[in-house]
């Protein structure tokens, strides 16, 4: 079965639920490193997103992706608010139109949410950021495509890849962005983009069973 936009939809609701539960430990895992501001900025950012989903019943896919994508840009502060501004805008155009998601469609949408990421932050595998949590979720998805798995055991492999991308974080030394600037002392700590990266495809797969 594929994704349609009342899945998409119920996903938007449930990962401004899952952001706002893990607001307090987002912002924990960023005092360590960087600047104590993540989980405040992304449960501010996927409130304001869950506020417009009302207007969007109806709407094609790629619109709804879009809209959360400049809604985040213009209320999550830092760097996390022009990088999944960027992931969402890139897989709002990727899904243009649409109002399912086949397997097919879901991989292209998140290929392109990953380039998103990794053009704008200028990031690469291995520097303690999100994308150590995208890229084994984007390999985990192609890989289990390869072997014609159906849309939700892809999303679950994606989830458990992200999850242990997440964890490959913890000993790394940062060398992107304000964690960066610790130097050797950032490592032995989780990166919250790639915890919060984990919490979003957890949420998908959650509620698409």
């Amino acid at each position: 079965m594929p994704i349609t936009t009342e899945d998409l939809l119920n996903w938007l609701i449930q990962s401004a639920h899952v952001l706002h539960e893990n607001r307090d430990f987002l912002t924990q895992l960023d005092a360590r490193i960087g600047d104590a501001d993540h989980g405040v900025n992304m449960d501010r950012g996927f409130q304001a997103v869950s506020a417009r989903l009302p207007a969007l019943a109806g709407a094609d896919i790629g619109t709804i992706l879009k809209t959360v994508g400049t809604t985040l840009v213009s209320t999550v502060g830092g760097a996390s608010g022009p990088l999944y501004g960027t992931a969402f805008l890139r897989a709002g155009m990727a899904t243009s139109g649409k109002h399912e998601l086949l397997v097919s469609d879901f991989i292209a949408m998140l290929e392109v949410a990953v380039e998103g990421i990794k053009t704008r932050g200028k990031a690469q595998l291995g520097e303690k950021t999100m994308i150590d949590a995208l890229v084994p979720a984007l390999a985990a998805a192609r890989q289990a495509q390869e072997e014609q798995l159906d849309l939700s055991q892809i999303l679950r492999r994606c989830c458990n890849a992200a999850e242990e991308g997440m964890k490959s974080t913890i000993p790394m030394v940062a060398t992107k962005g304000r964690a960066s600037y610790l130097g050797e002392r950032s490592a032995g700590h989780q990166d919250p983009g790639a915890t919060s990266s984990w919490l979003l495809l957890k949420a998908l797969a959650d509620i698409y069973q």
